[in-house]
């Protein structure tokens, strides 16, 4: 039970190169707000970032640039060099995000905002998400469309895109936690973005 004001707030996640972003593109078209964790993150490691301060005293001054903000290269460095280099990073930063997201929940509140998504990359590996949600709709696709589509967009290889993968939530943890599930697999923009509207009619708001 949603309480009184509170948009209805529907997560969105999928596995890299599934399509998220681009159905995150149509549910605003329908009418909804979208809060984009990965923006928010690097809002957050950007120049003057809030994040920025605490990233400095624990990784010192190698981990940002000379405008200010993270130094993504030093630190992809140090995290390939030390495994744990990237749940330090993360445990700064992701507090923060969940923060930036109830604050922007709170003002959609007061604004009378209706209907919000969550746009989270890693919403099932964060379990933390869910009671904060109303439903999750989750973008699947086959593993071998995801490494084509990411290996057109990056250059990246085959490999380097199959790790990707592999670090995150498996298709099935994704879709076991899934109200909605849209198979992106094929499909045209059209066709896309008719489930999209499919999914839309149906919030409760």
């Amino acid at each position: 039970m949603r309480p009184a004001g509170m948009p209805f707030r529907l997560g969105l996640t999928g596995g890299i190169g599934s399509g998220k972003s681009t159905v995150a593109a149509m549910l605003a078209e329908c009418g909804a707000t979208v809060l984009d964790a990965d923006a928010i993150a690097r809002s957050l490691t950007a120049p003057g970032g809030a994040a920025m301060p605490q990233i400095a005293q624990v990784f010192g001054p190698e981990a940002v640039t000379a405008d200010g903000a993270l130094n993504r290269d030093h630190m992809r460095a140090r995290a390939f060099a030390d495994t744990s280099t990237r749940a330090r990073l993360e445990a700064i930063i992701h507090p923060l995000v969940g923060k930036t997201i109830h604050d922007r929940t709170q003002q959609a509140m007061r604004e009378g905002i209706r209907w919000l998504v969550l746009d989270i990359p890693l919403l099932v590996e964060a379990p933390h998400w869910r009671p904060q949600l109303d439903a999750i709709l989750v973008v699947d696709c086959r593993t071998s469309t995801q490494i084509a589509r990411v290996q057109a967009r990056s250059g990246l290889t085959a490999q380097a895109v199959e790790a990707i993968i592999a670090a995150q939530a498996s298709r099935a943890q994704r879709r076991a936690a899934a109200d909605w599930v849209i198979c992106n697999d094929d499909l045209s923009l059209q066709r896309l973005r008719e489930l999209v509207l499919s999914i839309s009619a149906q919030m409760p708001l």
